[in-house]
């Protein structure tokens, strides 16, 4: 949620409207933009007292005292201007920073620094399993539940890649408790966008502009593209798992005609040893080695079947290393597709910020 990181209040304005008065620029820094507001003494004073009844005591700092302004002391005095900007920043830092944040997190100190009222004021946090109650979204805290919604899938996405490593390693408990983690995020993702939609909806009715609901609801689409594309992933893993299980040989068996093909020469040893002839089919004489020229034919035959085991062994792992390939090269291919959609997406963008540019052009030329 929206984070409060540092508090700064710079520069002033004289507003003749009701009355003569001075409005303070209070700069709020989150951790993903900053936005500010304009407050007057007045409310400073309000938030005081506000404060000091739901808590029970006075904020850490106390606000700058009131001036009584007179015909030789007039209200825009740049120096007591300057001294009240100093006692306000001081009193609302000391609001932020102090251990006790019985103060900070009171609905009046967070409508009065423009944040929603359920937003947190400590460290922003992706909890899946937080609720996502509905809650009043300000421009900037949106952005903020949207930067930590897009961290949401990144982490589903871990999951998900930690499951398939798991399953792949024969880890059948852990793989199926980080299977249930990925679910229980892929849930919680699907209904805080849905509270980011009904945020969009509730600022467009308090006059947002058009251009940038229509931003934003991209940016809505594009999350909820998303969830499409890992719930697709969560049923094909699940898929993939139910026949994980067993040795790679087990998994990927070689086909009838090759284990014919590596099989017929044990048949032909075992012939021989059983006492039968054979004739070699080219009729070359075979090459001794130092391996087999101690041994006898049934140690040749032995060492034949062992040899093939060997054999028959190694392509099953062969097999294995090559089935895990793919499956990297179809995440990398999906990696790239995806990339492809954002390029085509941010093409449009462009193509639509550059329309918009050449009727702005042309409304200034015809205005120069």
């Amino acid at each position: 949620m929206a984070t409060v990181q540092a508090i700064f209040v710079k520069g002033h304005e004289n507003r003749l409207e009701p009355k003569p008065h001075t409005v303070y620029r209070i700069e709020i820094q989150g951790p993903v933009r900053s936005w500010q507001v304009w407050r007057r003494y007045s409310e400073f004073d309000d938030l005081n007292t506000e404060l000091s009844k739901s808590v029970g005591s006075y904020p850490p700092t106390a606000l700058p005292p009131k001036h009584t302004f007179s015909l030789r002391r007039k209200f825009n005095e740049e120096a007591i201007i300057k001294e009240r900007e100093e006692g306000l920043e001081k009193y609302l830092r000391a609001i932020l920073s102090n251990k006790d944040g019985r103060w900070r997190e009171c609905v009046a100190f967070k409508t009065f620094l423009g944040l929603p009222a359920t937003s947190s004021m400590g460290a922003a946090t992706n909890d899946p399993s937080s609720s996502a109650g509905p809650q009043q979204f300000t421009v900037s805290s949106w952005l903020d539940e949207h930067t930590a919604l897009q961290s949401l899938v990144r982490d589903i996405k871990a999951d998900i890649n930690k499951r398939n490593a798991l399953s792949d390693a024969g880890e059948v408990s852990q793989s199926h408790q980080t299977n249930v983690q990925a679910k229980k995020k892929l849930a919680t993702l699907l209904t805080r966008i849905g509270g980011l939609a009904k945020g969009l909806d509730d600022m467009q009715k308090t006059g947002m502009s058009d251009g940038e609901v229509q931003r934003r609801g991209d940016m809505i689409a594009r999350l909820q593209d998303e969830c499409e594309k890992l719930g697709k992933m969560v049923i094909a893993a699940r898929q993939r798992g139910a026949y994980s299980s067993g040795s790679p040989a087990e998994r990927n068996p070689a086909s009838a005609a090759d284990r014919a093909a590596l099989l017929g020469a044990s048949a032909a040893a075992a012939k021989v040893s059983n006492g039968g002839t054979i004739t070699r089919k080219f009729g070359a004489a075979a090459l001794e080695t130092e391996q087999t020229r101690p041994l006898d034919d049934a140690g040749l035959v032995q060492l034949q079947t062992t040899e093939m085991d060997t054999q028959d062994s190694q392509l099953s792992q062969l097999s294995a290393i090559l089935q895990r390939q793919k499956q990297i090269g179809l995440a990398i291919g999906s990696e790239i597709q995806e990339q492809n959609e954002m390029l085509d997406r941010l093409t449009d963008d462009v193509d639509r910020v550059g329309g918009k540019l050449a009727g702005a052009k042309k409304q200034l030329n015809r205005l120069g």
